[in-house]
């Protein structure tokens, strides 16, 4: 599903990234992360600081960010392990670009729940608006992949765009959220059909007295026998 990116180490990539260092900000925010683990521990900020990289090198090129590779060494430095260990980290999570993406990255879950609620209009939808697999349109604008479970599954079929969620989408919601972005207008990410996150078709059907703040059920409710071994528990403290 996820399609392997070509990993672009060649010269020009080198010259332009191989002197990557932190933003002024950055270096705040990296010193903030690395103080969080204990000395002998560094390698475990991999994730974060690879995240921090990739989201300077977008502010930089105005894009959702990728890891060059000498990006990804700089950050093997910063944390004193081999490049290898690092690079094990970028090439396992698809939350990394390892190659140039667009200004949005519209990532399609095309994992079975998604696709038997049809996710297979939602990818028509962005080929109609001239998006294809693996590739960023000629403008820079979109990069398009497929990924597999984004973990939205109860409200399907769902994208993700850089760190949006956009979900129970159809062909029509799909290219609305597209032009809407081709139009330089962030819409509101969640559902499309204005549910509240997970909740069911035509709103909550049970505890619904606890939709806009805490609700006391007890006495509705009336007594409710516990279970001899929650009992015993209550006993004895």
């Amino acid at each position: 599903m996820a399609e392997a990116a070509t990993i672009p180490d060649g010269t020009e990539v080198r010259a332009r990234w191989g002197s990557f260092a932190w933003s002024e900000e950055n270096v705040r925010k990296a010193n903030e992360i690395l103080g969080r683990y204990p000395a002998g521990r560094e390698q475990s900020a991999s994730l974060p600081l690879l995240d921090l990289a990739q989201r300077q090198v977008g502010a930089e090129t105005a894009t959702q960010g990728w890891l060059p590779v000498p990006v990804i060494e700089f950050v093997a430095q910063q944390i004193g392990v081999p490049y290898m260990r690092v690079f094990e980290v970028a090439t396992f999570y698809t939350m990394f670009n390892l190659a140039p993406v667009g200004r949005f990255h519209v990532q399609v879950c095309g994992t079975t729940p998604c696709l038997l609620a049809g996710s297979d209009d939602v990818l028509a939808a962005c080929k109609n608006h001239g998006l294809t697999k693996g590739r960023t349109t000629p403008d820079g604008l979109f990069t398009l992949t497929e990924v597999e479970c984004l973990g939205t599954c109860a409200n399907a079929p769902m994208v993700q765009i850089n760190d949006d969620n956009y979900e129970d989408l159809d062909y029509d919601r799909t290219t609305a959220v597209l032009q809407a972005l081709a139009r330089g207008e962030i819409p509101a990410p969640g559902s499309t059909t204005g549910r509240r996150a997970s909740c069911p078709a035509g709103g909550p059907t049970s505890l619904t007295a606890m939709v806009d703040a805490n609700h006391d059920y007890c006495g509705e409710w009336g007594d409710v026998a516990m279970p001899d071994a929650v009992q015993r528990e209550a006993a004895h403290g």
